[in-house]
């Protein structure tokens, strides 16, 4: 008996140490490049056909893009980060079009420094610390994509000078933003921000002045569904004389409406409705210089992305779980095989005692 304990005991830590095999950590490849004369260096797993780049697995480290006028397409497939790095990374780039990917484990997703007239849609952009960061871009769209669980899920800055501060006229339409520390955080003016699913962050919207002499102005958000977040809008800037005030336009005018604010009723318990419009009678105040005055009775569905989670990602390479689940059950039926064999062998020699 106490050699089938010991043999069971040896049994069970080799079988530990072979599960902990398993486990593959990412590993960053090299630095990815896109090169201005059209060619890729740092992978196989880009496929290029004219100003079309396709991902054709997996990739775990950054990629820079240095040429204009093309189309990356993940293909259903990740980029990988390892906490640090840009996922992908445009400077004074126009018209790349990021789509089909899912982007996870960077300081930020996606970069774009002083780049215009761009167009990120489609993607699955988490974990990271900022999911999108513009610096000082304009004429932007980012639309249907899911951004979720990154400290800022959105964010719009940059600042040079006195008078070169904040990305401008980018159209952000379209995506679910959902469970991050700040869904859309911006510093820049006549921005828009129509038809998204705002919900679950710590703050729904940012906007901040923190440059001297400067705010967020004229930007232009409606048809946005603001649920459950801790912090619907947060307008932060400095004290007069300092910064200018942030003013903007939180609504589309009426019939069309504003925007959806998941607590309205219970701020506003005695609002009615608006003709039959479905749009409430009394606005929403976010401060003394904006307000929502036509609130919408009911939220925006967002049709393309109806769940908070991306779907299975193909890849062509073993995936670790799969690799642990079959070590598993491998382990597990060497287990029942050696306790069926102690079993018959304790039987054998109990008889021929």
């Amino acid at each position: 008996m106490k050699k089938i304990v010991l043999l069971t005991f040896v049994f069970v830590l080799f079988s530990t140490a072979m599960v902990m095999r398993f486990k593959s950590p990412v590993v960053a490849e090299e630095t990815i490049y896109i090169r201005a004369d059209g060619s890729v260096e740092g992978t196989d797993k880009i496929q290029r056909e004219g100003n079309v780049y396709t991902f054709t697995g997996n990739i775990n480290d950054s990629i820079v893009v240095e040429r204009d006028n093309i189309v990356v397409d993940g293909a259903g497939y990740t980029l990988q980060g390892t906490g640090n790095g840009k996922g992908i990374s445009l400077t004074s780039r126009s018209n790349v079009f990021i789509r089909n990917m899912e982007i996870e484990g960077f300081r930020e997703g996606i970069f774009l420094n002083g780049s215009s007239n761009n167009i990120i849609s489609g993607n699955y952009i988490t974990n990271n610390f900022l999911g999108i960061w513009f610096w000082l871009a304009s004429n932007n769209t980012i639309s249907g994509n899911n951004i979720t669980a990154n400290k800022r899920g959105v964010a719009l800055g940059g600042s040079v000078s006195a008078f070169e501060q904040g990305s401008h006229y980018n159209n952000i339409s379209g995506n679910n933003i959902i469970n991050n520390d700040v869904g859309i955080h911006f510093f820049g003016s006549s921005n828009k921000i129509i038809g998204n699913y705002i919900a679950k962050n710590e703050e729904g919207i940012y906007v901040s002045g923190h440059v001297p002499f400067a705010g967020s102005q004229n930007n232009i958000i409606y048809h946005n569904s603001f649920i459950h977040n801790t912090k619907q809008v947060n307008d932060v800037h400095w004290e007069e004389p300092f910064s200018a005030i942030s003013v903007n336009i939180w609504d589309d005018g009426y019939p069309s409406g504003g925007n959806y604010w998941s607590d309205y009723e219970d701020r506003y318990p005695n609002a009615k409705e608006l003709d039959g419009s479905g749009i409430w009678d009394t606005p929403y105040v976010i401060d003394e210089n904006n307000q929502d005055r036509y609130p919408l009775m009911d939220h925006v569905v967002i049709p393309e992305f109806p769940d908070e989670e991306p779907p299975p990602i193909p890849t062509t390479e073993p995936c670790p779980t799969t690799w642990v689940v079959a070590a598993t059950a491998i382990i597990a039926i060497g287990g029942v095989a050696l306790l069926v064999y102690f079993t018959k062998v304790k039987k054998t020699t109990g008889k021929t005692e």
